[in-house]
């Protein structure tokens, strides 16, 4: 994903057959969170995360828990600790540590933080003869080309100059995750499953890439808004991404898919406008012009989240090609219920942590700097 890409440096300091009777007619977006249960099957899995106090990981253990599955995570006790007091938490490091997974055995592992190869290797290895299917969370990021509409499962994937580097940047974060979805296939042939997200948003989002559209619209007055409002994009709620993987794990659902919202189905006026509705503000929109922005230095993606210029080498990012996943049970909430659960989340965070600037967006100042040149320009 070129935009992650330019974020991470920016930041850097970071099938239809397991449906049984359900057709892909029944599984279209925006279907609810508790409506995925009928596609449910009855196995009662043990089930081992790595990682799981992070976003993603506390996503996927609510729903897991919420099903009856029983829950392992293995962390190295820095992040979250308190979060699960009642689930079993394993300590270790994945870096040369993994004595606490000897002699156990599960029925999946779920592999949330794996960006290295040689980790993922070891970690795979290890547990090639203790657990059934090996479920491994990648990301769009992989693809080589972005400038290219359509890109699906057998699209070709980024290529390190050097393989035998483990620093992760912007340039490198794509193909060594394609690196450790090859490492979890080669030392589990045949049981793995490979997930590549697209944006992920909604609570417990720390990196404000969606939340700040939320928040800032929510305070009211002129926003500025990147090019036009039908412009598209793609994203997935943290919360559907994780009823996919456990869906994955129940069903024994293997293969590579990519897991975003559907091509052509979001525009960033509907995020927008639904934001001012569900926050009950008075929000004005400014579409800025792509040309102003780039005067400007306003970045895609990092000043202007989620947004991303539909030309260049960047054209077919917003259009990646989720159909395969679709077909296995993939299924989406409205928006709104994403933008609200957002806004829920972020209003019981701490007020330091709201007091502070957002990761993600323009600062107020910032903004309304940007505005006063907008209208100077056209007014």
């Amino acid at each position: 994903m070129t935009m992650n890409r330019r974020s991470f440096v920016k930041r850097a300091g970071l099938g239809l057959a397991g449906l049984g009777a359900f057709s892909a007619s029944s599984l279209k977006p925006g279907t609810a969170f508790a409506d995925m249960k009928h596609l449910r099957s009855n196995r009662q899995l043990k089930i081992l995360i790595l990682g799981g106090t992070a976003f993603l990981g506390p996503a996927i253990v609510r729903y897991a828990r919420s099903l009856g599955h029983e829950l392992t995570l293995f962390t190295r006790g820095k992040t979250n600790v308190d979060l699960f007091p009642d689930i079993e938490m394993l300590t270790g490091d994945r870096d040369g540590d993994l004595e606490a997974l000897k002699g156990r055995r599960w029925d999946v592992c779920i592999d949330t933080c794996g960006y290295v190869p040689r980790i993922v290797t070891d970690s795979a290895r290890l547990l090639a003869k203790s657990v059934g299917q090996y479920i491994f969370i990648s990301t769009i990021s992989v693809f080589a080309d972005f400038s290219k509409k359509g890109l699906n499962e057998e699209s070709e994937v980024g290529v390190l100059e050097d393989a035998s580097t483990e620093e992760i940047t912007g340039l490198t974060y794509g193909p060594l995750k394609a690196l450790c979805e090859q490492a979890a296939e080669r030392e589990m042939p045949g049981h793995t499953t490979v997930v590549r997200p697209g944006l992920i948003v909604g609570p417990m989002d720390r990196s404000d890439r969606f939340t700040y559209w939320p928040v800032r619209i929510a305070k009211g007055g002129e926003v500025l808004t990147p090019d036009r409002p039908d412009i598209v994009t793609q994203f997935i709620d943290v919360d559907d991404l994780a009823m996919f993987i456990v869906h994955c794990a129940e069903r024994n659902i293997l293969g590579i898919y990519n897991a975003t919202s559907p091509a052509e189905e979001v525009t960033m006026g509907e995020i927008f406008n639904t934001c001012k509705t569900v926050s009950g503000s008075d929000a004005e929109f400014t579409y800025v012009s792509g040309k102003f922005m780039e005067e400007y230095e306003v970045a895609p993606w990092s000043d202007m989240p989620v947004y991303v210029p539909l030309e260049g080498s960047d054209a077919g990012h917003p259009y990646i090609d989720v159909s395969k996943a679709l077909g296995q049970g993939l299924t989406f909430r409205p928006i709104s219920e994403t933008i609200r659960n957002t806004l829920g989340w972020w209003r019981n965070e701490p007020a330091e942590r709201r007091g502070k600037p957002m990761k993600s967006g323009l600062t107020s100042e910032k903004e309304s700097e940007l505005l006063k040149k907008w209208h100077d320009k056209f007014d």
